[in-house]
């Protein structure tokens, strides 16, 4: 089956899971047989994927026609009113010309993702979204979360081709009840006109039915998974020593919680004072968490990296004896699966989705700062049940594989696109 794959990052160029989630998915999609073009939109190097066609509408022209040819209302809107806030799927609009601007040491790769001008992006992106439908040969659209919407329902309406839109993440995870109503328009568009929709778990699909409105059946719930690398054995016996290293790694935004790992941390520190905390990432509450940090005189055993990718993830969780992930609202969360994979214990929420697959996990809610700094107390003290958490995890997670959400995901293009021919198998080259 063909497939046109609307995405917004792709390695080597991310800022967040999204980008991992698409790698693992379409590698698995491949093995199986479908045609998969990618469509990103930025220029530039595109990395490494032999086993799909990327493709950048930095470089597809786009004529007065393709402007003026009563596109969708999404596209319309942002064209007509630019949106106030969230441009971006992790970044408050109001800070990222700030970030763009005035932060590239800690963040060079991801701003240069999407470049100074974000509404222009999403705009250009959608319109090349239509010139693609009209040259490109395709069976089916896929694509992922609310800034490929425009882009998405164009290229559906031109081909008349079914439309899936996979749901990673909601406006309400990223903004909670502050939630910006034209990303929500966009997104509840985009689910309403699209065919099928994916959920990454079932709290996203909840939420879904529950705030959009959108009758359960349309939803399908896939899982995310976790990609093996040469690399996790490069890196998997630098853990030495006897300080302890407790890591939180993701943005440091309202959605991940880090205010909540900052206050636990505190508490742990008064109990075991030679523990060390790191919190990988940007975003931005970062400048509030370094004042927090400062304020609470634990400066000295807190480190703050800037966001970090490629290899320096690789070694910041084999550096780790324990990752924790307090987030607020979290859709899935790769992240967790990822540590596992090294051998590091997971303290994660029980507010996400991922803590629906995991069993071998230590769950806290993300607002008991008493019972997280418990935990991990628990985990640095007692190396026998870090040791057993790491064994048990070793064994879920070869069940937690991208072939079985690819396979789930194949039986939805053939439910969608009855008549399109099916797939033959090759070799992904992964």
């Amino acid at each position: 089956m063909r497939i046109l794959m609307f995405g917004w990052e792709f390695p080597p160029r991310m800022s967040g899971g999204l980008g991992t989630a698409c790698y693992g998915m379409t590698a698995a999609l491949a093995g199986l047989g479908h045609r998969i073009t990618f469509v990103l939109p930025w220029n530039g190097e595109a990395g490494e994927a032999p086993f799909l066609d990327l493709v950048s509408t930095a470089g597809i022209p786009v004529s007065d026609a393709d402007r003026d040819d009563g596109t969708e209302t999404t596209l319309r809107r942002l064209a007509l009113r630019p949106l106030p806030s969230l441009l971006h799927p992790y970044l408050d609009a109001g800070r990222y010309r700030a970030l763009y601007l005035s932060e590239g040491t800690k963040f060079p790769k991801t701003a240069g993702i999407y470049g100074p001008d974000l509404i222009a992006e999403v705009i250009r992106y959608g319109r090349a979204g239509g010139v693609l439908a009209r040259t490109s040969t395709f069976d089916v659209i896929h694509a992922h979360d609310w800034m490929t919407v425009p882009a998405a329902l164009l290229a559906r309406r031109i081909s008349g081709r079914p439309l899936i839109l996979h749901i990673h993440s909601l406006e309400y995870d990223r903004s909670g009840e502050n939630a910006n109503e034209e990303i929500f328009a966009i997104e509840r568009e985009g689910m309403e006109k699209a065919d099928r929709i994916i959920a990454v778990s079932h709290r996203t699909k909840r939420m879904i039915a529950e705030r959009y409105a959108i009758p359960p059946e349309k939803i399908s719930v896939v899982y995310n998974a976790v990609s093996k690398t040469e690399a996790r054995q490069i890196y998997h016996t630098e853990r030495q020593g006897e300080r302890k290293m407790v890591l939180f790694l993701g943005r440091i935004t309202f959605q991940k919680g880090p205010d909540y790992f900052v206050e636990a941390a505190a508490q742990v520190l008064h109990v075991l004072p030679d523990v060390t905390f790191v919190m990988a990432g940007a975003g931005d509450m970062m400048g509030k968490m370094i004042e927090r940090v400062a304020e609470l005189g634990i400066g000295d055993r807190f480190h703050f990296t800037g966001f970090l990718q490629g290899e320096d993830i690789e070694r910041i969780f084999s550096l780790s004896d324990l990752y924790v992930m307090p987030s607020v609202s979290e859709p899935f969360g790769i992240s967790p699966l990822e540590a596992m994979s090294y051998d590091v214990p997971v303290i994660l929420s029980r507010q996400s989705g991922v803590s629906e697959i995991l069993r071998h996990a230590l769950k806290v809610d993300f607002w008991d700062v008493r019972e997280m700094a418990a935990k991990i107390i628990a985990v640095l003290k007692h190396p026998v049940l870090a040791d057993k958490l790491a064994e048990k995890a070793r064994e879920e997670l070869r069940k937690i594989r991208w072939e079985t959400a690819a396979e789930k995901i194949a039986a939805i293009y053939r439910e969608t696109a009855p008549g399109a021919p099916e797939p033959e198998l090759r070799n992904a080259g992964t």
